[in-house]
């Protein structure tokens, strides 16, 4: 069908798309109304209402209350949706840390961390070959978040109760460390392994012997992470229970008040039940005594200590 055949309507269409598209008409504007239609084309109401409508179906314009027919606005284009960050070593390692420690180390598989990102498990290993070298991972950026100072307060004995206290309160922001570091078959982590080496660089040059340096290297950090594990065995029973410490001791009132009643453990029946709850105050008894002892050693060595 041509143009000077096309039904009058459709011309009509075709004028005021046109209005519109050179833009003599704007978004909101009035489009003339079915009786200036008829005016200036010459046609019939119901023609000029055929227009409007095939305008409408074709969303050019819209009815308004109060306004009449006017020219709709553009559609507007949706909404962007942010482009999700890369998958990058870090992300997975902050992700598993998070998750382990909400939950425990157990909490910690590939898959488990894949779907908190939205991805597939097997992205997961394009940056980290199993599970056990994302705990070494996830166990360098806990111990990066409190790096020991250089060169660190003066005096051996300031200086490993800081490294002490540095690992306490990394084991207490992180419940899962202590499990995953081992005095036996030590995980290869740079920042684990700083530690030692400040632990034995103020021991030395305090008139020890090779042994005796190694011995204390040793014990100061298994005495902190004994005593986190107790906490960590603490969280994961009453996790797995539901049941906390104190009711727990109060499920077993009786059979404790029985035993206590045969006289065989006077001492124990005197024990003040807020020391043996109180795990930070153990920790500051263990760390006053291993230093004490220490220093005594020092003193009556034949080499005169350094001050503490």
């Amino acid at each position: 069908m041509t143009r000077g055949t096309e039904p009058p309507y459709l011309r009509i269409v075709s004028a005021i798309r046109d209005r519109i598209a050179r833009g003599e008409l704007r978004p909101g504007d009035r489009v003339p109304s079915t009786r200036s239609i008829t005016r200036e084309w010459g046609v019939a109401m119901a023609t000029a209402t055929k227009a409007l409508a095939e305008l409408r179906r074709e969303g050019l314009v819209e009815a308004r209350r109060g306004a009449g027919t006017v020219v709709s606005a553009p559609p507007q284009p949706p909404p962007e949706r942010p482009a999700e960050p890369a998958l990058t070593l870090q992300r997975i390692v902050a992700t598993a840390v998070a998750a382990a420690d909400a939950e425990g180390t157990k909490a910690v598989s590939m898959r488990r961390i894949a779907a908190e990102l939205g991805v597939g498990p097997m992205s997961l290993y394009r940056h980290v070959a199993s599970k056990d070298e994302l705990v070494r991972e996830m166990m360098r950026v806990a111990f990066l978040e409190r790096p020991l100072p250089e060169p660190g307060p003066p005096g051996w004995r300031a200086k490993l109760e800081l490294v002490c206290r540095t690992q306490w309160e990394l084991y207490l922001r992180h419940p899962w460390l202590a499990s995953a570091v081992s005095m036996t078959r030590p995980q290869l982590v740079p920042e684990a392994m700083a530690h030692t080496e400040w632990t034995l660089r103020a021991l030395d040059g305090l008139g020890l012997d090779p042994d005796e340096i190694a011995r204390e290297a040793l014990t100061l950090p298994s005495m902190v992470r004994g005593l986190a594990l107790s906490r960590e065995s603490e969280a994961e029973a009453e996790e797995a229970t539901g049941v906390g410490a104190e009711q727990w001791w109060r499920s077993l009132d009786d059979q404790v008040r029985a035993l206590y009643a045969t006289g065989r453990f006077p001492m124990l029946a005197d024990l003040n039940s807020e020391v043996v709850d109180d795990i930070d105050g153990l920790f500051e008894h263990a760390l006053t005594r291993n230093l004490d002892g220490l220093q005594a050693r020092l003193e009556r060595g034949n080499a005169p200590a350094r001050r503490p």
